[in-house]
């Protein structure tokens, strides 16, 4: 990429307009960065007052005008600049309009790479990104307390500008879409971490193959200085190595011999120049599932190239705790433990946390909207492993549920028209020790804002069972 480190782009009296506020921290935090930097700023948004007051009051000390519940061409046609949300898909009319009059079109992380003064480690993936992100974060706070976590997980990175120095390490998690407004400009982070890829946003991308190409571009853009870290079991991975400039390290299961970031008979290590250095052992990582030591893997080798020491490493691992929304147990409750796995919204995530809980029986809460994906193997996976599946409203949920029948499986129940509906049939079903595991496959919308709206439903859901079991309910 070109580097253009502490270069932020002059947007003092320009006309800026936010195309998507939406209610996590991104808009919000693309609107401060605006304001600060001097230009005139227009949020523009479908949502309305109402579902958007969270963002609009966070930002209410600050002179932004909004045009809520719709968008309107004056906005765009006056725009010096659209700055849209990820959300907002690329072919969107009111962008080819700013196209064709060749207003510029950036995104919170086009804005964030410029002015970045710091080396980024930017992470990406189907699933395991947050965490892998977390993990590495995890790692390089041991030696840098000022390190910065951000991105495609609810925390502005242009929020946290003002607190970076050249040297201060960088994490960001970022998603295809993300990835899709750096492209544009042909930018890829420092350290590029690709963790997987599998079906996920075909509703948003004409085909796997586009999608795919929209993960690569975490490497596309990297020259020979920087680092590409790429899962070596992945074939739509391992095959982004050809595309990259970047010196390229594996994770995973590594040959014979190969540098990178490996496992052996459940042990992790590190080889450099042939000489292999110890980690950890699968079991000292507090986190569960197969899927957590190639995460570990994709960290602890992020780590090291940025320079963290090999003991930091170690204790960040042995730390290593759960994050929210991504198989966070929420509470157990008479020895049933209820997990929050929201944001597995594709198929392959949500089969990897049912593999976490082979060994003990599960009631698994699924379904919502559709994607674009194949959810045959999730229904095969979802008959075999879980003793009863309840399923959520949404418009994929009817062809999961013959998914399932067909797949074999015995008890599926719903759909549930709320979250508290589905969670009370759960802890009706579920067997002593067993889980009950929000992990749906599918995506929010219909039911939930989004699918974090999603996990704080099952939480609270869970807080109420919590308190009728304990003698507190009216």
């Amino acid at each position: 990429m070109a580097r253009h480190r502490g270069l932020p782009l002059q947007l003092a009296g320009k006309n800026v307009l936010v195309m998507g506020l939406g209610t996590r921290q991104g808009g919000v935090g693309v609107t401060r960065y605006l304001v600060r930097q001097g230009a005139d700023v227009t949020v523009t948004d479908l949502g309305d007052s109402d579902s958007l007051r969270s963002s609009v009051d966070a930002l209410a000390d600050l002179p932004v005008r909004y045009r809520l519940g719709e968008h309107h061409a004056d906005d765009f046609d006056r725009a010096d600049m659209v700055v849209r949300n990820p959300g907002v898909p690329v072919d969107s009319p009111w962008l080819e309009r700013a196209r064709a009059r060749s207003i510029p079109i950036e995104m919170e992380m086009s804005l964030f790479f410029r002015a970045c003064p710091a080396p980024i480690i930017g992470i990406t993936g189907t699933k395991g990104k947050t965490t892998t992100a977390s993990i590495c974060a995890g790692i390089l706070t041991r030696h840098r307390s000022d390190t910065v976590l951000a991105g495609n997980m609810g925390t502005s990175a242009l929020d946290q500008l003002d607190r970076i120095e050249s040297d201060t390490p960088v994490i960001l998690e970022l998603s295809s879409w993300q990835l899709e407004g750096l492209a544009l400009y042909e930018i890829s982070p420092d350290i590029a971490v690709l963790t997987n890829i599998s079906e996920d946003h075909l509703n948003r991308y004409r085909s796997m193959e586009d999608y795919v190409e929209a993960k690569r571009h975490i490497t596309r853009f990297q020259t020979e200085s920087d680092w590409f870290i790429v899962n070596r079991n992945d074939h739509q991975c391992w095959e982004s190595r050809r595309i990259t400039s970047a010196r390229v390290t594996p994770f995973g299961r590594l040959h014979q011999g190969e540098d990178g970031a490996g496992v052996e008979h459940g042990h992790l290590y590190w080889q450099r120049a042939g000489v292999r250095s110890p980690l950890v052992t699968a079991d000292e990582i507090p986190l569960r599932g197969g899927h957590i030591v190639a995460n570990a893997l994709a960290a602890a080798a992020a780590a090291l190239l940025s320079g963290s020491r090999m003991d930091a490493v170690k204790q960040g691992l042995r730390a290593a705790a759960t994050v929210p929304h991504r198989q966070e147990l929420v509470a157990t409750i008479d020895g049933v433990d209820y997990v929050n796995d929201t944001t597995a919204t594709a198929p392959a995530a949500a089969i990897a946390a049912l593999e976490s809980f082979e060994h003990r029986p599960v009631v698994l809460i699924a379904g919502g909207a559709g994607k674009g994906a194949d959810l045959h193997r999730f229904a095969e996976q979802a008959a075999r492993r879980a003793d009863r599946i309840i399923l959520l409203d949404g418009d994929e949920s009817a062809r999961l549920r013959k998914l399932l029948l067909d797949a074999g499986a015995e008890h599926v129940d719903g759909p549930c028209s709320s979250m508290s509906e589905a969670v009370n049939k759960a802890a009706e079903a579920v067997s002593d020790r067993g889980v009950v595991l929000l992990s749906p496959a599918c995506a929010s919308f219909g039911l939930f804002r989004d699918e974090f709206d999603r996990g704080d439903q099952f939480r609270s859901a869970v807080e109420k069972l919590k308190t009728t079991d304990s003698g507190g309910g009216v």
